[in-house]
């Protein structure tokens, strides 16, 4: 268990792998936060600044907003001015002891600072180079500055919300291309390193956000242009539908979903109209349904008015009939399922005090990753990383008086004798 280890003593099945994180706001971090949490020694390299999401507030004290400390946990953070040639020495100190990096800035400018591939792999023939870039490289758009709202904007998201009655495009009021981008990215360095199990090689991986979150998309709603020529429109029409939104109630409202055969029975019979399903063609297979979603919605909508929130869900969980009670962000945190489950703890912050924490939802039989380090002040380990990496204490204290590096205020530092 490490010193300053949260809870639990379960090492996780990466242990003893080195993830070195060059990555800022939400996809890379979330990325190696998956891979921290699973055991891999994880070092979060930031700037003098430190990383932009750390002043997301609110914040009790600067640089500890409450996105980072839920995409950074398990990790070490150390501060290295890159510009600087000490820092760079440093810096592929630690690459020879990496097996993993992961890098979201972009190439021209890890160029300008001499981090290269053929600089990389010289250091450390078996590192695992992952390089997040926005665009494809050999695109048009390869030199573009990328983040959510654009992912958004070219994926579709904002226009498709007005198919579904949004009055004008608007955005999802999730991160979910750098969510989703942030797991794809997980998953490649996983592989690479499986890859790497069997030929002994490291590799350099480019991965854009652009192309996969479009497949993304486009696996959804290729629709009729999947095929050349063209059999049908783009959309997958039921998930576009203007009534697939939650059903209002005579209280409130609740989310109904009517997919299968078997859902759309056990629901026309708790409503007496099992008739339904015979008279009506649009309703007997997944096909036709899906092809009139708009249509066959709104009686069903009409229906969901005549009872409460709490008697339809009674009467729809006593069906097996999939349905939700809808959430607003601060129900979302009390719900029963996740505390229940002790996905939402308590747990107390070194710096922050007692802070609401999130679990790692998969369950281990053997490995359980568990929470090892609370999310780190800016630097907070500089000086243990690098006295790892077998610098001096006098040549530590160098660096922090240069300014290569940096450890919080109240962090004890090695003394020039």
């Amino acid at each position: 268990m490490c010193a300053d280890s949260a809870s639990g003593s379960s090492p996780g099945p990466l242990e003893g792998y080195r993830v070195v994180d060059m990555t800022q706001v939400v996809m890379g971090p979330f990325a190696s936060q998956v891979l921290a949490d699973f055991g891999a020694d994880v070092i979060k390299v930031e700037p003098l600044a430190g990383d932009t999401s750390r002043l997301i507030p609110p914040a009790k004290h600067k640089g500890m907003g409450p996105v980072h400390l839920h995409i950074n946990r398990n990790k070490r953070s150390l501060v290295l001015d890159l510009k600087q040639p000490q820092g760079i020495d440093a810096f592929m100190r630690l690459i020879a002891t990496a097996d993993v990096l992961i890098s979201n800035v972009r190439p021209k400018a890890m160029d300008r600072l001499g981090i290269t591939y053929e600089s990389l792999v010289t250091a450390n023939p078996r590192l695992i180079y992952l390089s997040l870039v926005g665009f494809g490289l050999d695109g048009p758009y390869d030199a573009r500055p990328v983040y959510e709202d654009i992912l958004q904007s070219l994926t579709a998201a904002p226009t498709m919300l007005t198919r579904m009655g949004a009055p004008a495009p608007m955005f999802v009021p999730v991160t979910y291309n750098d969510r989703a981008c942030g797991l794809s990215a997980a998953n490649i360095i996983l592989a690479a390193l499986l890859a790497r199990g069997r030929t002994g090689r490291g590799q350099h991986v480019v991965m854009p956000m652009f192309e996969t979150m479009a497949q993304f998309v486009l696996g959804d709603h290729m629709g009729g242009r999947t095929y050349d020529p063209p059999i049908g429109p783009m959309g997958y029409m039921r998930v576009l539908s203007e009534l697939r939104r939650p059903f209002a109630t005579e209280d409130g409202f609740i989310c109904l979903v009517l997919y299968t055969d078997l859902h759309w029975r056990a629901f026309l019979s708790l409503v007496g109209k099992e008739e339904w399903l015979v008279n009506d063609p649009r309703l007997q297979s997944i096909t036709q349904r899906a092809e009139h979603a708009h249509e066959i919605y709104k009686p069903i909508a009409d229906m969901l008015r005549l009872k409460t929130s709490a008697e339809w869900l009674a009467l729809l969980e006593a069906a097996d009939i999939p349905c939700a009670p809808v959430h607003t962000l601060d129900t979302l945190l009390e719900d029963e399922h996740l505390k229940a489950t002790g996905f939402l703890h308590s747990a107390e912050h070194p710096s922050e005090g007692r802070i609401t924490q999130m679990g790692v939802p998969s369950r281990w039989s053997d490995t359980q990753p568990t929470l090892r380090r609370h999310a780190p002040q800016l630097g907070e380990h500089s000086a243990e990383i690098l006295r790892e990496l077998g610098l001096s204490d006098s040549e530590i204290r160098q660096l922090m008086d240069s300014r290569v590096s940096q450890a919080p205020q109240n962090s004890p530092l090695p003394v020039q004798p």
